[in-house]
This record gives C-alpha cells, structure tokens and sequence, in this order.
C-alpha cells in the first residue's frame, strides 16, 4: 500500500525550510569543524602538552577520531525515532546537543589546570558532539527531500549540504580573525575559547527557526498509512533498523561506499592540509586558514549548481564526476602545495573542494530516494554514518601517520585514489534514482515510482 500523494509544498514554504535546514546544519557543522581546525593548531598544546609535536597532533586527530566513532550510534537512535516520531523533533534535540557540547569545550580546564582529566573531558564532549551529528544530517536533508518535488529535489537537497562548508567557512573565518588580531600567547591562552563560546548564541537561533517549519507531509501521510494498517489488521510494525536491513540492505552497502571518497577527500583537504601546509612545506597558520577559508566560499556556492544537475542528467553521473576527478586531483594537489606559496595552495584547495561538491551535492537526494519513508531516516542515516567511522574519522590520522612514517605526499594521494576507486565501484552497483517519487515509494518491496523526466 502506497501513501497517499501528498500536497505540493508552496515555493514560500519550502524557501523556509531551505533556510531553516541550512542555518540548522551551518550551526551543527561549525561546531563540529571548529572542533577539527583547533584539533589542528592548538589543542595538542593544551591538552597533550607531554608529546613532541607531531605526536600530540596525532594525538589530537585521535580525540577528534572519536567524534565520528559516535556519529553511528547517533545514526541509529535518531532514524529509529526520527522515523517514528517525525523528523522535526529529532531535528532541535541534535542542535541542542550539538550546541551545548561545543560550548563546554570553550569552559574546559586544559592539562595546565587539572592534568589527565583534560584530554578525558575533551573526548566526552567530543563524544557528544558526534552522537548529534548522526542525527543531525539525515533530518535535515530529510525534511527538505521530502517537502519539494521530484523535478529539483537534487537543487533544494543540496542546500542543507551547503552547510558543511558554511560551517567550514564560519568556523575557519572566526578562528582566523583571533589568529590575526592576537598574539601566538593570547590565543593559545584564551583566544580558542571564544568561536566554541560562540556557539551558545548560534544555537539559540538555530533553535528558533527550527521550531517555526512544519513537519514533513510525506512523513505525515506515511505515519497515518502506517496507523490505518495497524488499525486494520492489528500488526505491529517492525523496527525502522530491521526494515531496512530486511528491504534495502544493498543501498546501506552502496551509500557506504560512495561516502568514502567524499569523506576522505573532504578531510584531508580541509583538516589534514593545515598540519601538512604548516608543518612539512613551512607556511603559517594564517595562510593555510585563508586557503580554506576562501575554498570554503566557493565550495558553498558550487554545490546548489552540481545538485541542480544532478536533476538534469542524474545522481550517478555527478557523483561519478567527482569521485574521478578527486582521485585524479591528489598528485597536482599536493604537487601545488609543495610549491610554497599562497596562490598554489589555494588552487590545491579550491579545486579539491570544488570536485568534492560534485560527490556532496546530489547526495542528500540521492540517498534520499533509496529508502522507503517510514525508515528513510533510519536508512540514509545508517549509510552515511557507518561509512564515516572508516572514512571520515581517520582520515586526518591516517594522513598524518603516512606523513611521519614517509615523509611524503605520495602515500597520503594514493590513500585518497584508493577511496575514489571504492566509491566508482559503489556508484557502478547503484541504481539510478532521479525521478523517484517519495509521497508513493513506500512499499519496500515495490519498484520504485517514476515521475516525468524533463527536469
């Protein structure tokens, strides 16, 4: 039994949700970069003042590790009832989380003050943090998916997406306004404090919006098909996770291995490049955040126009553009960076990031589409957070330790080719899913409902 189609969501309504997902997710992930860019410069200092230097930074990725280790447990418990309870109310606990965790980190004693309990305190934050953002993504792009239609869904899904690199670029360009207003001493004194402090007033207004949108009609109109059945036949309905493991294990397996290139790319390319730009070619921290901080920029502005193309020619082939090209981009990458100067570097980040958009733009709709309704959060959010603990979360580690074993790029390019290579073959195992209707996909069992394709 197919829900029943829904009512098409005004343009206005849908701008709102837009932006509040957007705003949503720009706060979410600025607490969460923030965390990665002090991880980078200053955070081995303070809280693993023991380690030589390259030691303690690896020691700090570690610790920022752990921040993706819980993104799936935050995967499972927020699908589970973001598919049972709506998407809205998961939606302003994660921020809530998120927030607080990250303005305690500002408030954190460092191994100055109270010895090993620094580190402890940090990876319990950090911890927290990660059990938000599991839950966080595939809310957000959830309630945009299903509040528009099938013609542009891969243009306004890519707009929450568009808030990694808002966040990227907030968190970058706080952090690199007090590295440039204050002294080395001030702002590994108490400098660092104030963008994590920040994030209380952030999430006051994230909050705010959030509560203002209204719940996913696609939601709503599955929830009362599901509550019509129940009422009719008295069958308890399974868990959203066995649902999914039953009906759609093979997109979870897909969704995972398009995620690595995207995820490993994006970190090395954002996180890794300020150790290596800082450390191995000698450039400081200033240059290395405004190379970011200005890829950033233009990262935000490029990912609506691969989503919008995404609707043109479809998902796979957008995905597959940046996943070669990533793979294909490491070598000059780093070959740019080795250069030494700030115009090389940027366009090593610039167009790593622009590449990177091409596998980050049409992913919300894409993974969207896979799963049926009533355990699409559960889904999208399962193969996107599982693939993160291999991906994303050592990646800098990664990076760092074939740095100070080799004392080379080369190894660190080829790990990159290696993932580009995983997620070309992921791509190669999916279905096409562009013109997926999702108010009458939710029969696991049933092909998927196609609409017009003149995008």
């Amino acid at each position: 039994m197919a829900a029943a189609r829904t009512a098409p969501t005004s343009p206005g309504s849908l701008k709102r949700i837009v932006a509040a997902s957007l705003i949503g997710t720009t706060i979410e992930w600025y607490d969460f970069f923030l965390y990665g860019s002090a991880a980078a410069l200053v955070f081995n200092k303070l809280f693993f003042p023991e380690s030589d230097p390259l030691v303690g930074t690896l020691l700090s990725f570690l610790t920022y590790a752990v921040g993706f280790a819980a993104r799936p447990l935050g995967a499972l418990v927020f699908g589970h009832y973001g598919d049972r309870l709506g998407r809205k109310k998961l939606l302003v606990l994660s921020l809530l989380l998120m927030g607080g965790a990250t303005f305690a980190i500002g408030l954190l004693p460092t191994h100055a003050t109270v010895g090993s309990a620094a580190p402890l305190l940090l990876t319990a934050l950090r911890l927290v943090q990660g059990f938000a953002l599991g839950g966080e993504w595939g809310g957000a792009v959830l309630l945009v998916s299903e509040h528009g239609d099938a013609k542009r869904r891969g243009f306004w899904a890519s707009w929450p997406q568009t808030g990694a690199p808002a966040g990227q670029l907030l968190a970058t360009g706080v952090l690199s306004a007090l590295t440039a207003l204050l002294s080395e001493s001030a702002f590994t004194s108490w400098g660092w404090r104030i963008p994590f402090l920040l994030s209380g007033v952030l999430v006051m207004v994230g909050l705010w919006i959030r509560l203002s949108v209204d719940e996913s009609p696609v939601f709503k109109a599955a929830l009362a098909a599901a509550e019509e059945r129940r009422a009719a036949d008295a069958t308890a309905e399974k868990p959203p996770l066995v649902a999914v493991l039953r009906h759609h294990w093979k997109d979870v397996l897909v969704a995972m291995g398009a995620r690595m290139a995207e995820n490993i790319s994006y970190y090395v390319i954002t996180a890794f490049i300020l150790v290596y730009a800082t450390t191995s070619v000698g450039l400081s921290k200033q240059t290395a955040l405004n190379a970011v901080l200005v890829g950033s920029a233009v990262h935000f502005a490029v990912i609506p126009l691969w989503g919008a193309l995404s609707d043109r020619i479809g998902r796979r082939p957008v995905y597959l553009i940046g996943a070669v090209g990533v793979g294909a981009w490491m070598f000059p990458f780093f070959a740019l960076i080795d250069r030494g100067s700030f115009g090389s570097l940027l366009l090593a980040v610039t167009v790593g990031l622009v590449l990177h958009g091409a596998m980050y733009a049409p992913q919300a709709a894409f993974f969207s589409e896979m799963f049926a309704t009533r355990m699409r959060y559960s889904g999208a959010s399962i193969g996107a957070q599982f693939s993160s603990v291999a991906a994303g979360a050592p990646a800098p580690l990664i990076a760092t330790a074939l740095l100070a074993d080799h004392g080379s790029s080369t190894p660190i390019a080829l790990y990159v080719i290696a993932a580009a290579l995983l997620t070309v073959v992921a791509l190669a195992c999916a279905r096409e899913t562009r013109d997926t209707d999702l108010s009458e996909a939710d029969e696991p069992s049933a092909a998927p409902v196609r609409v017009g394709t003149d995008a």
